[in-house]
């Protein structure tokens, strides 16, 4: 009955049904990767369509390390950096000791898109890099942004924030898997907000097989009775983006919060607009998309990259197979 009352709570039931679109994605992305196997990387594939004001594929090509070893404990990528295969559980079974060749057009995590975007930002800062990863999981774009930077001989600050325990786990191994100094990174458990505050976090069994978890922000005393009480949700710490990067400019900012994003967007455009240099967004609707155009266009952002939203139209209703990526560039701050 609790789980009922839960689930009366509409961004509970947005949950259920971003794991599900989760799970979508990656079937598609493997079933991909298996076409193009076989028939190879120019037969078509849907994420060679995307738009872009500088060379993706050059971007991508000029960051891969030719020097990579193998470790037995690790699925190594073009980058050099090692994921352990427990984080993806069914997906890198039985891949410890490989080197995986270059994303283009995707590998299993991400594709042209959101790769050149976020080497785009490496490629776009000074003597540091500094980066945020909202939701960051085992600290995918940090650990990759950051073996790329420290490639190119740049320092870096490495900041990511998590609602999930295990994944919190996960990014701290991550980090000195990778080699990266505890001076070089900050994994803050909690949930990036508008506001200072609490948040509900949805309690998962498998933290590997579980990453499209979404934040409840602004729920009633009621509501948080309610989902803490049917043992789904935990109370964790708010933050507001100021405090997360500690008034300090970043390079850049990727933003994968299940559906949130526009909102936040709008919530923080100012701290936004004050402390970053580049936005990488996964999007989770064409509505999402459209509404973040507006608002960064508003404010003289510049959009670099972007790759719509992939659906399909189960029941004549669009239902998210991949998610969209935007790449943003904030000119007024250098």
């Amino acid at each position: 009955m609790l789980r009922a009352a839960a689930l009366k709570i509409p961004q509970i039931r947005r949950l259920w049904q971003d794991r599900a679109n989760l799970l979508a994605e990656r079937d598609l992305l493997q079933r991909e990767n298996q076409r193009l196997r076989s028939e190879g990387a120019d037969s078509g594939s849907v994420f060679f369509h995307y738009n872009c004001s500088f060379d993706a594929i050059d971007t991508i090509n000029s960051h891969a390390r030719t020097d990579l070893t193998a470790q037995p404990s690790y699925v190594t990528n073009f980058l050099g950096v090692r994921v352990a295969p427990k984080f993806f559980p069914g997906i890198l079974d039985g891949k410890a000791g490989t080197i995986e060749p270059i994303p283009i057009p995707a590998n299993w995590h991400a594709d042209i898109a959101e790769w050149a975007a976020a080497l785009r930002a490496v490629d776009l800062a000074l003597e540091r890099f500094r980066v945020v990863e909202l939701g960051c999981g085992w600290g995918c774009w940090l650990n990759n942004t950051g073996a790329a930077a420290r490639n190119k001989g740049l320092f870096v600050e490495l900041i990511g924030i998590e609602g999930d325990a295990e994944h919190v786990a996960y990014a701290q191994e991550a980090m000195v898997a990778n080699g990266f100094l505890e001076d070089e990174f900050r994994i803050i458990h909690g949930v990036a907000a508008p506001e200072k505050g609490v948040a509900l976090f949805p309690v998962v069994e498998n933290a590997g097989a579980s990453w499209g978890s979404e934040p409840i922000l602004n729920a009633t005393a009621a509501q948080i009775r309610e989902a803490t009480a049917s043992g789904h949700y935990q109370q964790i710490s708010a933050f507001p983006l100021s405090e997360i990067v500690r008034g300090e400019p970043v390079d850049l900012l990727h933003i994968d919060i299940q559906g949130g994003e526009a909102d936040f967007i709008d919530a923080a455009v100012v701290d936004l607009n004050r402390f970053v240099r580049y936005i990488v967004i996964g999007t989770h609707s064409r509505q999402i998309e459209g509404r973040i155009m507006g608002t960064l266009l508003s404010q003289g952002w510049k959009i670099e990259m972007e790759r719509p939203a992939i659906i399909g139209l189960p029941d004549g209703r669009p239902q998210i197979l991949v998610d969209g990526v935007q790449g943003w560039r904030n000119t007024a701050l250098r």
